[in-house]
This record gives C-alpha cells, structure tokens and sequence, in this order.
C-alpha cells in the first residue's frame, strides 16, 4: 500500500504522515532522504527527530530508497523533494536523468511488501522560480509528483493542517 501525501511548506505533511504510521503500525520506520546542507537545516532536522518518539526507527538513505525499505514495514518516506534535490544535484541538473533515476525507484516501491507513506511538497502552487535551475526544479518536481500520485493507491492534499483526499 502507497500512501501520498502533499501540500505546501508547513501544510501538515509530516505530523499527518506520522499520525497515520503510527496508527498502521507500533514500530513505524522514518526514512529521511535529505542531505545536510546547512547549519539552519540540521537544527530542522532535529526537530523532526524529536517529534518522533521511541516506537520509530531512523533509515537515512539519499537516494535509493526501494533497497532499504523492510519487508512488511511501515514506512514514512520524507521527503521526495529533498530525495530529487540530491538526483538534481548529482546529475548537474539534467531533469531526464534525474526522471529515469527517480521514477525507476518509485515504480520499484510498487513491488514490495510493506506500507509506505510518501511526503512531498506541491512547489508549483508558489511563487515562479527566480533561476532557470529553480523552474527545471519546480518542473521536475511536478512531474515525478504526477508519477507518484498516480502510482499510489491513496493520495492526501494538505491545507492549513487539514487532509483533503485526492484518491
């Protein structure tokens, strides 16, 4: 079972995310794909950790993350758009790379036995990007969102910390 859930920066994501794992399972996992870029999102980072309390485990793993999902777990994956970001800087920002590596390890999350819940942001909702790298981003982002949601068997859109759902 695929859970996607989206929204905007601080729309309620990752507490519903969380919320819901824990009602699927007494030992959630918490898989978090992001890179420490910067003092500020270490701090960020940290929080997160705390909201979690002893049932979870941590998998840190930046970008294949089909290979480290266990069997018959339930998984919150947060979030994609830190997992692209590492794809999008790896491969010096070609988006068609970044889509073939990504979608490869979505299509995969579809074969295995576990629950997962992913998080990702809706960025295309925002301001346009400054930079041509911040509108391939933004670009990137909505089509392996579109992938996703229609890999998922349920999707979820945050508002203002109320689920909304899409499927």
């Amino acid at each position: 079972m695929i859970y996607y859930i989206t929204g905007g920066e601080r729309s309620g994501k990752s507490n519903y995310a969380q919320q819901l794992a824990e009602s699927l399972s007494d030992t959630p996992y918490y898989l978090a794909t992001s890179r420490i870029w910067d003092e500020d999102f270490k701090t960020r980072v940290k929080r997160h950790v705390t909201d979690r309390d002893e049932r979870w485990t941590t998998i840190e793993e930046e970008k294949l993350i089909s290979q480290v999902i266990p069997d018959n777990g339930t998984v919150v994956i947060d979030c994609v758009t830190l997992w692209l970001t590492n794809f999008f800087m790896d491969t010096n920002n070609n988006i068609e790379e970044c889509l073939i590596q990504a979608k490869k390890e979505i299509s995969q999350l579809s074969k295995l036995n576990a629950t997962i819940i992913i998080i990702s942001n809706e960025i295309g909702m925002g301001l346009h990007a400054q930079t041509e790298s911040g509108r391939k981003f933004t670009e990137l982002q909505g089509w392996i969102n579109q992938f996703i949601a229609k890999t998922a068997d349920k999707a979820i859109f945050m508002v203002s910390g109320l689920p909304l759902t899409l499927k």
